[in-house]
């Protein structure tokens, strides 16, 4: 490895842990309670080398929402170029969605659940639109307007439809992330039941 090369990988590793350690800082502190040099004291570097790789707190909130839905659109893009039938396709990415939260509870945490609606600094360049978890919608949507085309589902209104599977499955993913000491029934049949629920009701 040349020293270019090692200065990059370097420079990526500490992008690295400073996106680790502004996760943590927000999810046991809460967004509105860290600084930038909160972040830079828990890895001790100083405020200065951390605006070196972002502008501001929203830019790293920012960043590491992305980073999530990349991820999670990674694995539902494979799963949907491995999926003949819509229905189970659709049924296959729900569970990957809510597995995925579950196993990543931290990323999920500060994506989903401790997600300030609206913080400083997040203008045009930070839209939705084309974002990484506009991508990651885009593969739910295409799953049910599909299932829709191929007659599966009745004639229902797509990106509603859409919109109210995936507040479903979030809803099931925040609960058993932040209740985990309710009496829930065992976890494999409590996903089968919400999906159950969800695909059921759909079919023509």
């Amino acid at each position: 490895m040349g020293v270019k090369e090692r200065r990059e990988k370097q420079r990526e590793e500490l992008r690295q842990e400073i996106l680790d350690a502004a996760r943590t800082l927000f999810i046991r502190e809460g967004y509105e309670n860290v600084s930038m040099r909160k972040v830079a004291e828990k890895i001790e570097y100083s405020p200065t080398t951390i605006y070196l790789y972002f502008k501001s707190k929203a830019e790293l909130l920012n960043c590491l929402c992305e980073e999530t839905f990349a991820k999670l659109g990674a694995r539902l893009e494979a799963l949907a170029k491995d999926s003949p039938d819509p229905v189970e396709g659709l049924r296959k990415g729900l569970r990957v969605y809510i597995e995925f939260g579950l196993k990543n509870p931290s990323h999920y945490t500060v994506t989903f659940i401790n997600h300030p609606l609206h913080h400083e600094g997040l203008g045009e360049e930070f839209a939705y639109e084309g974002s990484m978890g506009h991508k990651a919608f885009s593969y739910l949507s295409a799953a049910v307007g599909e299932c829709v085309r191929q007659k599966k589902f009745r004639r229902v209104d797509v990106e509603a439809t859409s919109q109210a599977t995936w507040a479903a499955v979030h809803g099931l993913t925040s609960l058993l992330i932040v209740h985990p000491d309710f009496p829930w029934v065992a976890r494999n049949k409590l996903i089968d039941s919400l999906l159950d629920t969800l695909i059921e009701g759909l079919k023509a």
